[in-house]
C-alpha cells in the first residue's frame, strides 16, 4: 500500500509539471515567443522534464535501488501512453516512438538515481 502511494504521488507530481509546463509553453506560443520549430522541440521535451521530476520524487522516497524504482515508473507511464495512443487517439504502435518511450524512461530513471542521491540521511 505504501508503494502504491509512493507511485501515485509520482504521476501527481508528473501530470502537475506537465501540465504547467504545457501551460507556459502555451503562453509564450500565444504571444509569438516561440515559433513553431522551437514549439516541435519543447512538445518533446515537456514530458522529460515531468518525468525526470517524478522519478526524482519517488527517488528520494525510496531506500535503495534508485535506478530500479524510476525503471518502474518510467515503464508505467511509457505503457499508459501507449495504451492511451491506441486506444483513445487510434494512433498504431510505430517503431519510431520506440526511441521517445526509451527516452522517458531513460529520463525517470536518471531521476530517481538523482532523487536517492539528495535525500538526506
Amino acid at each position: 500500500m505504501k508503494y502504491l502511494k509512493k507511485l501515485g504521488f509520482s504521476f501527481i507530481y508528473i501530470i502537475t509539471s506537465i501540465l504547467i509546463l504545457t501551460f507556459i509553453s502555451t503562453i509564450f506560443s500565444y504571444f509569438n515567443i516561440f515559433s513553431d520549430k522551437v514549439m516541435s522541440i519543447v512538445k518533446i521535451i515537456i514530458p522529460i522534464i515531468g518525468l525526470l521530476i517524478g522519478g526524482f520524487y519517488i527517488g528520494k522516497r525510496t531506500n535503495k535501488k534508485g535506478f530500479l524504482e524510476g525503471l518502474k515508473l518510467g515503464v508505467i507511464f511509457s505503457l499508459l501512453l501507449i495504451i492511451f495512443n491506441i486506444l483513445v487517439l487510434n494512433n498504431s504502435f510505430k517503431l519510431k516512438y520506440l526511441l521517445f518511450y526509451l527516452i522517458l524512461i531513460a529520463s525517470s530513471i536518471l531521476g530517481s538515481m538523482i532523487g536517492i542521491n539528495r535525500k538526506r540521511v
